[in-house]
C-alpha cells in the first residue's frame, strides 16, 4: 500500500481487500449556475430554496440542482450514499422527478 501523505510503499499480507476508487467529483465542466460546495459536490433539492443561487419561486425538488430543471443523482451529489446501489435508486427516482418537472414547468401552462 502506498501512504496518501507521504507517498511511502509498505507491502502487506492481505486475505481480502476492499478497494474504493476516488471520491472526488469531476465537475469542473459545469456551469457556474449549478452550485456545488467547496469539494466540487453538487447541491440538490430543498436545500437550495434558501441561497441566492435559487431564483425561481417554487420550491426546488429532490435531486434538483441549482439551475431549474436540471437534477443530479449518484456519487456526484452532495450528500448521497456513494453506492451503486443508491445512484441506481436515484436514477429511478429522477425519471418520475422529471415527469414532475414536465407537469409544473409545462409551457402554456394556465394554473
Amino acid at each position: 500500500m502506498r501512504a496518501r501523505g507521504d507517498g511511502e510503499v509498505e507491502t502487506v499480507r492481505a486475505h481480502a481487500l476492499f478497494l474504493m476508487i476516488g471520491a472526488r467529483p469531476n465537475t469542473d465542466w459545469l456551469p457556474a449556475e449549478i452550485l456545488c460546495e467547496d469539494r466540487g459536490f453538487i447541491r440538490t433539492g430543498v436545500e437550495l430554496a434558501d441561497t441566492p443561487a435559487w431564483t425561481i419561486e417554487r420550491t426546488p425538488l429532490p435531486l434538483e440542482t441549482s439551475m431549474p430543471g436540471v437534477l443530479a443523482v449518484g456519487d456526484v451529489r452532495d450528500g448521497s450514499m456513494n453506492r451503486v446501489a443508491s445512484a441506481v435508486g436515484e436514477g429511478s427516482i429522477a425519471v418520475r422527478l422529471v415527469h414532475d418537472l414536465f407537469a409544473i414547468d409545462r409551457p402554456g401552462r394556465t394554473e
